[in-house]
């Protein structure tokens, strides 16, 4: 966007060079570690620590009266959650810098992840941005930038690209979402957790900066629903909802106790115009747009007085960038909620009919989704994100029906000539 394109540069002029030289000097860190290990992990240095450490234990110490420098090396390494293994294969690290992240995107083919990648390449350049997924791509994200095949379920795969691309930064989107996953909560169970654990050891192991996005659907019936704050009674009924306050805390201990620098914004529903729905329980705000065009008739699974809050895309990966972008001492948290607007399926009804007064509207309750809407906030409490990195969203529900009717009508008019 070319208003975000104006704005953020006065924002982070002063950090930009601030998250640079800490960026850098982590980077460095993380490389001197990583050959520590490599060595260490070598049989011949291993012979050698054993020889020292029993020399060091014999009665009255090594007979040269010297010190076991193998046994002071030992105590120097830093050790990641999950250890090298002594057969894995190890590359030679290039020691150059660059100014730029070198960004993975996991489950990239997603209703955000494309769109993220597009946003991130304009920012630090179209090689520097990994999308990843385990679906083909279509032709035009293939040749958008780099693609590679990656299961997150797959340690030594995920390990591989991270190590062989030299990542910085990973994004972690690859989950089942709300509907989606109580349809089959065994496979919800396994990418949404399992798959976070082997983000959270990589991430961890390689000092990367990992960004795992929440939900308003880690609330529960209990939390309080307008607004939600950031910290509050958290009971989700969903395995997708479970999964993801897992995430937020695992994230948190990560932090705490390996010093990974874990970052996660709660998204309300996400609306976007160039992506079809993808099973969420707020997708019919989406779907309505397509529906209303095509055939000038919409059926909503959701009662017409369920409020949820809501943020056009656009919004949305801006306000991911910014919360990537910010100096770590700027964040008072780990997990933030964001916000943009909040509204109910009559409400985007009553603004949509101001440009199709034709439109044709029926409700058809959708208990499952009915009831975990139910469950969900009504409205986001933001203000620690405004304060914390001056978050501020752009489109309120007028640009947002405006900018999706522009955008869906027009497509519909370049498929017709086609």
């Amino acid at each position: 966007m070319q208003l975000w394109l104006q704005i953020t540069p006065r924002a982070s002029q002063h950090a930009t060079g601030r998250a640079t030289h800490r960026a850098r000097f982590e980077e460095r860190q993380s490389q001197s570690n990583y050959v520590q290990t490599v060595v260490t992990s070598m049989p011949v240095v291993r012979t050698l620590s054993k020889v020292a450490k029993q020399a060091a234990a014999a009665p009255g110490g090594p007979a040269c009266g010297c010190r076991p420098l193998a046994a002071m090396a030992v105590r120097g390494i830093s050790f990641s959650p999950r250890q090298v293994t002594s057969d894995a294969s190890f590359h030679s690290v290039s020691f150059s810098e660059t100014d730029h992240p070198k960004v993975l995107i996991t489950g990239g083919l997603g209703q955000l992840g494309v769109g993220l990648a597009k946003l991130l390449r304009k920012q630090f350049g179209k090689n520097n941005v990994i999308l990843s997924d385990i679906r083909k791509p279509s032709s035009d994200v293939f040749h958008s930038g780099p693609f590679i095949y990656s299961d997150i379920l797959d340690y030594k795969n995920l390990r591989e690209i991270v190590v062989n691309n030299r990542i910085t930064w990973l994004v972690h989107y690859s989950a089942l979402l709300s509907a989606v996953g109580e349809a089959n909560v065994a496979l919800a169970r396994s990418v949404n957790i399992t798959g976070l654990h082997n983000i959270l050891d990589i991430a961890a192991e390689h000092g990367l900066r990992l960004f795992v996005p929440s939900t308003i659907g880690a609330f529960g019936p209990t939390s309080p629903r307008n607004p939600t704050p950031d910290l509050c009674v958290q009971r989700p009924r969903t395995i997708y909802g479970v999964s993801k306050v897992h995430a937020e805390l695992m994230g948190e201990y990560y932090h705490h106790r390996y010093g990974l620098d874990f970052r996660c914004l709660r998204y309300p529903g996400i609306i976007s115009a160039d992506s079809m729905p993808g099973g969420g329980t707020t997708d019919y705000a989406v779907q309505i747009f397509h529906d209303a065009i095509k055939t000038g008739k919409f059926e909503c699974v959701l009662r017409p007085d369920t409020r949820l809050p809501m943020m056009y895309i656009d919004d949305c990966l801006r306000a991911t960038l910014e919360m990537l972008e910010a100096p770590a001492d700027a964040l008072g948290m780990r997990t933030y909620n964001i916000n943009a607007m909040s509204f109910t399926p009559e409400e985007l009804v009553q603004e949509l009919r101001k440009h199709m007064p034709e439109l044709q509207v029926s409700y058809k309750v959708d208990p499952v989704r009915q009831a975990i809407a139910d469950s969900w906030p009504m409205d986001f409490d933001d203000s620690n994100a405004k304060r914390d990195w001056a978050w501020k969203h752009e489109y309120d529900l007028p640009e947002l029906v405006q900018t999706m009717l522009n955008f869906l009508s027009g497509e519909t008019r370049m498929a017709r000539v086609s």
